[in-house]
């Protein structure tokens, strides 16, 4: 039996209103491709959840996510908890887009359904913590607890802007955190004040975190910055805009599959922009786990 049917999961809100206002051309246009879009608003996290555990997957073509990496994450982690194996397609529209920027979605609506209604896909890994999944990042450190203090109301108004704002502000409470990674590539105890675990290339607005990243490779790329003189953080900053902080002598990067983090303070985590859990963390990856709509089949990576 052909599957026709098309879970759109979008957040109300996301994008200025952009995906609520224009509902009625998607659901148009998918009708058109003889798929009948199943609406799902993201007002409740446990809603979201539910909806995947009591979901018959025969029934659907694939899952449309309209959102930022938060609502991407919170589905995916629906979808593997569940046992749901359906391709994904993103309409980027949140705060943060660093998963979709990742495999060059666009943000025009029209070229948005475009994709989603086709049939190019592409692999991606998913990182895995402590029992919850991530598609872009997990963090931790200094800027993730400047993100977590950040007014809600402010981020979606600012964007990432306003975790630049606040973590200027932040600056003269900066003290490095000790932590003791454990990986088959990389071992130390460092003092640090940030760290990131990447499956993407970006994160926070910064788009060439991880520039030699490939969500589909079976690998996490690590970038550490250690402990500093706080005179050595600006020219940090540049680096980090162009692509080159690889080099500086305060950062360690490296690639592996799995990794333990510990400490004996209690520090603030995120992933995929969301709060996430308390050390100790075990990280690894899950290869080639889920199925991303792309622009074309030549976009590098495996396709369905």
């Amino acid at each position: 039996m052909k599957r026709l049917k098309v879970l759109f999961i979008y957040n109300p809100e996301a994008g200025n209103g952009l995906i609520r206002n224009n509902l009625d051309e998607i659901i148009d246009k998918f009708q058109k491709k003889r798929l009948q879009v199943v609406p799902f608003r993201t007002e409740k996290k446990e809603a979201l959840l539910d909806i995947f555990a009591n979901m018959d997957q025969t029934q659907y073509k694939k899952v449309v996510i309209a959102g930022g990496d938060g609502t991407i994450n919170t589905v995916v982690n629906g979808m593997i908890k569940n046992g749901i194996d359906l391709p994904i397609a993103i309409f980027p529209s949140g705060t943060a887009n660093d998963f979709a920027y990742y495999f060059d979605l666009p943000t025009d609506i029209k070229t948005m359904i475009k994709i989603a209604t086709e049939e190019y896909y592409t692999y991606a890994d998913v990182g895995e913590v402590n029992g919850k999944y991530f598609v872009n990042v997990a963090a931790l450190g200094f800027l993730v607890d400047v993100s977590q203090k950040t007014d809600p109301n402010v981020k979606s108004t600012l964007g990432v802007v306003s975790y630049y704002l606040r973590g200027i502000g932040e600056l003269p409470n900066l003290k490095p955190i000790p932590v003791k990674i454990t990986s088959d590539t990389y071992t130390a105890t460092e003092n640090i004040y940030f760290m990131l675990v990447m499956n993407g290339r970006s994160a926070g607005g910064f788009k060439k975190i991880a520039p030699k990243a490939s969500v589909n490779d079976g690998l996490l790329n690590v970038v550490i910055f250690k402990e500093m003189p706080i005179i050595e953080l600006m020219p940090l900053l540049v680096s980090l805009l162009s692509g080159n902080h690889a080099d500086n002598k305060n950062v360690e990067c490296f690639s592996t599959k799995k990794l333990l983090i510990e400490s004996d303070q209690i520090i603030g985590t995120d992933i995929d922009g969301e709060k996430g859990e308390g050390l100790p963390l075990t990280i690894e990856v899950l290869p080639k786990k889920i199925r991303i709509n792309t622009l074309t089949s030549n976009k590098t990576g495996s396709i369905w």
